[in-house]
């Protein structure tokens, strides 16, 4: 049987760095939901089976009649968020467990956050490539600046050695077995990480680091919310003209 590809979307922040006046998810770029345009983006690339973004409770409803709105047929369903974004994807594993009759050791899941609706061209591609051989993939960007680490005072403790650093993105790419046990591990040690492949990580597993971009953007503040406005509308999806590229960016 063919493996499916599921794209879990964690959206279920209050993004607290972001205008408070505003939820970030729904934040309107170039007349379109922040979250919207990450989702069409998935919705664009066909190897992906079902997307299932979290959303707060409040805003599930609102969520499903944008998912009609839009059209995008292969969201089917969308899981409550959870108080932090490990816990939105946790939950969205669970109802898969539930779901799939446990017939979903061997797909993959992809997990992006709802707030990077810039995927270049080819980036998942080379994932679903990339996860040969190894328990997890993910999209990096080589460090520019020369990176410090400080105290909490701001006193310089150490520099870092860029050459071999890298600014870790999503999507990220497991298979379902193996970032499932990964997050039951971390919550039965009371664990919580910023990413996905550092649960895998810590539990043994490989992770491949792919090539990312830097138009990768996650939106966290107004700035950025400016930034990808710009480039949609420079390099909109899906309207017929040349879209970005991993090798381009």
């Amino acid at each position: 049987m063919k493996k499916k590809i599921i794209a879990i979307v964690p959206a279920a922040g209050l993004g607290t760095r972001f205008n408070k006046s505003i939820r970030k998810t729904f934040a309107e770029v170039n007349g379109v939901p922040l979250l919207i345009h990450t989702l069409k983006r998935l919705h664009s690339e066909e190897s992906i089976t079902e997307i299932i973004p979290a959303l707060g409770q409040q805003d599930i409803e609102k969520g499903l009649k944008m998912v009609a709105e839009y059209k995008l047929n292969r969201i089917k369903r969308i899981v409550p968020g959870g108080r932090e974004r490990q816990d939105s994807i946790y939950n969205a594993l669970k109802v898969l467990e539930e779901t799939e009759s446990g017939s979903c050791g061997d797909n993959l899941i992809l997990i992006h956050d709802g707030a990077r609706p810039i995927i270049p061209d080819g980036t998942i591609g080379k994932l679903l490539k990339g996860i040969n051989g190894v328990d997890g993939v993910a999209p990096g960007v080589p460090a520019k600046d020369t990176l410090k680490e400080v105290s909490v005072d701001g006193i310089v403790v150490s520099t870092k050695k860029r050459d071999n650093i890298r600014a870790i993105q999503t999507p990220q790419v497991f298979t379902y077995r193996v970032i499932k046990e990964a997050y039951e591990t971390a919550y039965a040690e009371g664990f919580y990480a910023t990413d996905d492949a550092a649960l895998v990580e810590r539990t043994g597993g490989k992770i491949r680091i792919i090539q990312g971009s830097p138009l990768n953007i996650k939106v966290t503040t107004m700035e950025d919310l400016e930034m990808v406005e710009y480039i949609l509308k420079k390099k909109p999806w899906g309207d017929g003209v040349e879209s970005l590229s991993c090798e381009s960016a």
